[in-house]
C-alpha cells in the first residue's frame, strides 16, 4: 500500500513546501492539497516549488473541479509541471464542493465532469481533444502522461469513476462503505472491457496516532461535517430511505443543520457537532498504532492501493513519524 498526505495550502507557502519535503523523507509517495483558492493559496504555484525541492514525491489536488479553471488551463498546468520535473503530477478531480460553494456556485454535473476528465487527460498526454466543437492539442507536449483519479460517493459518480477515470478517490475510511464503493466502480470498469488490475483506489481520511480517543475524535469531527456536504447531495437525489446507497453513509446526516465554509476542514468546526463518535470511528483512522495497522490491513484486503492522511489536528508531526516508523512499507 502507498501512503499520501493531504494538506491545505495555508500561508505561508514555505510551510507547505517543508511539509511535502518531510513527507517524502518519511516515505510517503503522494502529496495532495485542497484546491479552494478563495479559502487557501493557489496550489499549482506551490506544486512547482515542491517539485523543485523534492526528488520523487507525486503532487496533485484532492480535488480540483471542472468549473474554477478553464479545462485547457488545468491541462497546461499539469503538462508544464511534468515537462519541468518529469511525470510527477496527478489529477484528483470531482464535481466540486468548497471551491464552488464558498462563492455561491454549484458542483458540476457528472456529464460536465466526464467531458472535463477526457479533455484534460488527452491534452496532457499530447493527444487531440474536442473543445467547443473544435479539435485542439498542445503542440509542445510529447510523450505526456497523467493519471486522473475521480472523487466519488454516490452510485452514479462511482460508475463514472469506474468507467472513465484511472482511479477512484474515496474520502472515507469506513470498510463497509469502501467495499460497496469499490464494487460499484469495478462493475462499471469491467463493463468497459478494462481490467481492474491497473485501476487504483485511494482512501483519504484523517489519521491520528495516540491513546486519547475522545480527544482524537474531537480533533477530527470536522471530517464528518465535510463528508456530510456530499452525503446531503446524495440524499437529495436518492432520498434517505433508499436502498441504492448504504445507510451507513447517509443515516448520520439527519442532525445536520447547515454548513459555513469559513470553518471548512478545521478542527473545532461548529457545523460538525452533529457527527456522533461512532461515525468518526468508522470514517477516520484513530487510536494507537495497532488499531491503524488493523484498519489499513482491512482496507488493503478490500483493494485499496493508497491511504492518504488528513492531518488537520494538533499532532500532525507525531502521526507522520509514527507512520514512518511503524506503518509505511509494512502494510
Amino acid at each position: 500500500m502507498d501512503f499520501g498526505l493531504v494538506a491545505q495550502t495555508n500561508a505561508p507557502a514555505k510551510d507547505v513546501i517543508e511539509l511535502a519535503k518531510r513527507a517524502e523523507d518519511a516515505g510517503f509517495s503522494h502529496f495532495w492539497t485542497f484546491d479552494s483558492v478563495v479559502l487557501w493559496q493557489e496550489p499549482f504555484v506551490i506544486y512547482s516549488q515542491i517539485l523543485g525541492a523534492t526528488d520523487h514525491i507525486i503532487v496533485g489536488p484532492m480535488v480540483t473541479n471542472p468549473i474554477t479553471r478553464d479545462w485547457t488551463v488545468t491541462a497546461s498546468l499539469f503538462a508544464t509541471l511534468n515537462e519541468m520535473f518529469g511525470p510527477r503530477t496527478i489529477c484528483g478531480i470531482g464535481r466540486g464542493d468548497s471551491a464552488l460553494r464558498v462563492t455561491g456556485g454549484k458542483p458540476a454535473t457528472l456529464a460536465t465532469l466526464s467531458s472535463c476528465m477526457t479533455v484534460i487527460k488527452e491534452l496532457v498526454e499530447g493527444h487531440e481533444a474536442l473543445i467547443n466543437g473544435r479539435t485542439v492539442s498542445m503542440p509542445w507536449v510529447s510523450d505526456g502522461h497523467l493519471d486522473v483519479w475521480m472523487a466519488a460517493y454516490g452510485p452514479k459518480a462511482l460508475e463514472l469513476a469506474g468507467s472513465k477515470a484511472d482511479g477512484l478517490i474515496l474520502q472515507i475510511a469506513d470498510p463497509f462503505v469502501v467495499k460497496w464503493a469499490i464494487e460499484t466502480a469495478h462493475e462499471a470498469l469491467r463493463a468497459t472491457g478494462r481490467s481492474t488490475e491497473d485501476y487504483q483506489v485511494c482512501v483519504a481520511a484523517p489519521a491520528y496516532v495516540g491513546d486519547d480517543l475522545p480527544h482524537q475524535r474531537d480533533q477530527v469531527r470536522w471530517f464528518g461535517g465535510m463528508v456530510g456536504n456530499h452525503v446531503a447531495d446524495i440524499v437529495g437525489r436518492y432520498g434517505d430511505d433508499s436502498n441504492i446507497v448504504p445507510h451507513a453513509l447517509t443515516e448520520y446526516i439527519k442532525g445536520r443543520k447547515g454548513y459555513d465554509y469559513s470553518h471548512h476542514g478545521k478542527t473545532g468546526n461548529p457545523d460538525a457537532e452533529f457527527v456522533p463518535d461512532e461515525v468518526i470511528d468508522r470514517f477516520c483512522v484513530l487510536g494507537e498504532i495497532e488499531q491503524h495497522r488493523d484498519r489499513l490491513s482491512e482496507l488493503s484486503e478490500l483493494g485499496v492501493n493508497q491511504f492518504s492522511l488528513y492531518l488537520m489536528h494538533d499532532q500532525p508531526g507525531a502521526t507522520i513519524d509514527a507512520y514512518r516508523d511503524f506503518i509505511i512499507g509494512k502494510i
